[in-house]
């Protein structure tokens, strides 16, 4: 095992269940941060892992979850957000 293999099972074995226990226990605004958090780490762990193997091909997997990462964290913004009106609807005043 060398340095970069130590530095993918620390981030998977330490980092990693410490963004899921947020993202299952947290409030809203926590289990954002998780997820956020988690993409992060799984991308940091996707350019650690050509380092462990010696193949450049598998950074094409880091660079579209950087990508993905943030279109997933506006979809989770928006389904656990919820929607009170319809964008198109007019407002009604409060009277």
């Amino acid at each position: 095992m060398n340095t970069w293999a130590a530095a993918a099972l620390t981030l998977l074995a330490l980092v990693a269940p410490a963004c899921l226990w947020v993202v299952a226990r947290g409030s809203t605004v926590h289990r954002l941060a998780g997820v956020s958090l988690l993409s992060t780490v799984t991308g940091a762990v996707f350019l650690v892992l050509p380092e462990v193997y010696d193949r450049s091909s598998y950074q094409d997997l880091a660079l579209m979850l950087a990508v993905m990462a943030p279109t997933g964290t506006l979809v989770f913004t928006r389904f656990v957000g919820g929607q009170t009106r319809d964008a198109g609807a007019p407002r009604r005043s409060a009277d």
